[in-house]
């Protein structure tokens, strides 16, 4: 067999296997799931195991080994990523943690009282089965209480993804801070509260410097605990100084400094029309 032969059939499987969803996922051109910054100073080697940086096509994570959490995950938003894919419900240890490290299991939150709670949603990634998949890798997933998990902050969830069906491109962070006490035995350490910061930006990419004094980011601030599952997450907007403050990271520090002093004092309800 000659060798373009041997490459058309090679480029053949790939496509085919690529748009059946069964390749690993490959970061697009254009995207960079870490444009607004790295909050909290994340690298990714064992001198930081508390901050440890992960970064996947699908998004970008500080994976904390001894909460056994997140602290953030960051991810962009647009309609590329949207499709038919069904939600894989494939709960599983993260594989790419280093190699001695515990791994969380989706077993260790039974009987927790807590939700597997998502930072970057299943229903945000569906445009394949594997960038749904990796929505599932517990390194993306907190314990959350079930009253916030499937009432404001799904709510906010799907007003980004109607943001996005309005033409918009979305950068999102979110996380959790302070600390509950312990499940599985003491492995995981649920946060005190969890918080989301949005960038809303009018079209898809224009990238980063197209944020201005006048664009629109929401910021959240949520307890984690059960008792007012409808409540509207507009009740729980602040401002990303707050966050700031509060969190000890630095968010959107690849925006000019400049414009960071106009929007991040802000306290941006989510229901303004652009």
């Amino acid at each position: 067999m000659r060798k373009w032969q041997r490459f058309v059939i090679s480029f053949g499987l790939i496509a085919f296997l690529t748009g059946c969803g069964l390749l690993p996922g490959v970061l697009s051109p254009g995207v960079n799931h870490l444009a607004l910054g790295n909050p909290s100073d994340a690298t990714p080697t064992g001198l930081t195991p508390n901050n440890y940086l992960m970064t996947k096509p699908q998004y970008a994570l500080s994976y904390n080994r001894t909460r056994g959490i997140p602290n953030w995950v960051s991810w962009q938003l647009d309609q590329g990523w949207l499709g038919e894919a069904e939600r894989q419900d494939d709960f599983r240890p993260d594989p790419s943690l280093p190699e001695k490290w515990e791994r969380v299991t989706p077993t260790d939150y039974r009987r927790s009282g807590y939700d597997r709670g998502h930072l970057t949603p299943s229903a945000d990634r569906t445009n394949t089965v594997t960038n749904n998949s990796a929505t599932f890798l517990m390194t993306n997933i907190i314990p959350q209480a079930a009253d916030v998990n499937r009432g404001p902050w799904v709510d906010l969830e799907q007003h980004c993804r109607e943001l996005v069906d309005q033409g918009k491109q979305l950068f999102i962070i979110a996380g959790g801070y302070g600390k509950k006490s312990a499940i599985a035995k003491g492995k995981i350490i649920p946060p005190n509260r969890v918080w989301k910061i949005v960038v809303v930006l009018d079209a898809v990419d224009q990238g980063i410097d197209s944020i201005n004094a006048q664009t629109q980011v929401i910021a959240v601030d949520m307890p984690n605990q059960n008792g007012d599952s409808d409540a509207s997450w507009t009740e729980y907007t602040v401002s990303v100084d707050s966050l700031e403050r509060k969190t000890g990271y630095d968010f959107l520090r690849k925006v000019p400094k400049s414009i960071q002093d106009s929007i991040e004092p802000q306290v941006d309800s989510g229901t303004r029309q652009r």
